[in-house]
């Protein structure tokens, strides 16, 4: 995203669409979660009755639509992480993408993952989600480090770092790259779509819920950053910038085309720097899908009366239905993501900032009487400045998301 919207103009919207419009709403979220103990509809009914179920069901469409597509990258990137240790990478990352990038092969990827998914989100809270977490959030945390040390070492990297931290201010007054800043920092925490509501329901009493909001947001950035920090040193290093600066990729096309002809350019070295990366972004997709789940699963549990094993058997089935027509097309992809991984979030936050700000009674209290300090500035963000923000990245959302769809209807 940084490579197609001007580099450090992109992160220092991110940042500030984190911190200015991604923190209240994701403590909104908390403050819901915690306060019922209860997934996004049940969470919304029990703070507003019956007026605001809709709002809670539009969280877990947002996750379901998000899964449905995210789940075939994600099977892409096992596949890359799987063929990139075995064989090495292919000279022609271009052709190679476009040969398994969709079709039955994609497919059949896209459905494996889901079960993976599926298995995991089944095991419960405990033996599966939090298990899974403690190995894969490390592993990936040490893979990226670990690659950002490589990448630093090599020659030329210092033109990746410079363009990563090199300022282009007419970008940040750009409203398409303020929109893209702004659905890439809910998409990355999370928000919008229930996840952070529903992880918060398991939270006790005892938590300081702002401090795990800013430790959240303050992790989530620094992968982020660091990941930055492999890729832009090594597309420079090698020579490749202009193939994902400028270059009209698109970020798909940065990770499966431009990355792994930068590993296959590398000989050995690149087996072993381009399976590790693609194995990070495979243990990354793994959580977050895992995390897109869990609202669903969850849902089906607090409302239907279903068992979670049912619930995600069932859930985990559809959203694997619903993702084939992207499996084999790349373009519906696309607008899928413009739609569900954009629009939908930025919808969603909207309307949580409208209820938590105005209907719902006394959210402050609600957050725990030991941390009312600056709480105030919260619920004033809440009612004024993220509405604002929101309407108007959602407008221009929804614009681009019309236009992605006439120009595949053709």
């Amino acid at each position: 995203m940084a490579s197609e919207n001007g580099g450090a103009a992109f992160v220092i919207l991110y940042v500030l669409m984190t911190l200015v419009v991604g923190l209240p709403v994701m403590l909104a979220e908390f403050t819901l979660g915690r306060g019922s103990a209860k997934s996004p509809i049940q969470a919304l009914y029990h703070y507003g009755g019956s007026a605001w179920r809709p709002l809670g069901a539009f969280f877990v469409l947002t996750g379901f639509t998000i899964l449905a597509y995210y789940s075939v990258i994600a099977g892409w990137a096992v596949r890359y992480a799987v063929e990139g240790i075995v064989t090495g990478f292919p000279a022609d990352a271009g052709a190679r993408f476009g040969a398994v990038s969709e079709g039955w092969d994609a497919v059949a990827w896209h459905l494996g993952f889901m079960v993976l998914t599926t298995t995991v989100v089944a095991g419960g809270v405990r033996a599966g989600i939090e298990r899974a977490s403690l190995i894969l959030m490390p592993a990936l945390g040490t893979f990226i480090v670990g690659l950002a040390i490589y990448a630093a070492t090599l020659d030329g990297a210092s033109g990746g770092y410079a363009y990563y931290f090199t300022t282009d201010f007419a970008e940040i007054f750009s409203f398409d790259v303020a929109k893209d800043a702004a659905g890439q920092a809910f998409f990355s925490l999370s928000l919008g779509m229930g996840t952070m509501l529903t992880y918060a329901s398991y939270l006790s009493r005892d938590s300081d819920l702002p401090d795990e909001a800013a430790l959240i947001a303050i992790s989530d950035f620094g992968v982020a950053l660091v990941a930055g920090l492999v890729i832009f040193p090594l597309l420079f290093a090698l020579g490749l910038q202009s193939e994902i600066v400028g270059g009209g990729t698109g970020t798909l096309g940065a990770l499966f085309v431009v990355l792994p002809k930068a590993f296959a350019s590398m000989g050995a070295t690149g087996t072993v720097v381009g399976g590790l990366f693609m194995g990070a972004l495979s243990m990354a997709a793994l959580t977050s899908a895992i995390s897109l789940l869990e609202p669903v699963v969850s849902s089906a549990v607090d409302t239907l009366g279903w068992t979670r094993k049912r619930s995600a058997v069932v859930a985990g089935t559809a959203i694997a239905l619903v993702g084939l027509p992207a499996a084999l097309d790349v373009g519906l992809l696309d607008i899928m993501d413009s739609v569900g991984g954009q629009l939908f979030l930025l919808m969603g936050g909207l309307g949580l900032s409208l209820f938590v700000g105005w209907a719902m009674e006394d959210p402050i209290a609600a957050v725990g009487a030991t941390r009312r300090g600056g709480l105030g500035v919260w619920r004033f963000l809440l009612r004024w400045v993220v509405p604002s923000i929101l309407a108007l990245m959602a407008y221009f959302s929804a614009v681009d998301s019309i236009d992605k769809l006439l120009t595949w209807l053709g």
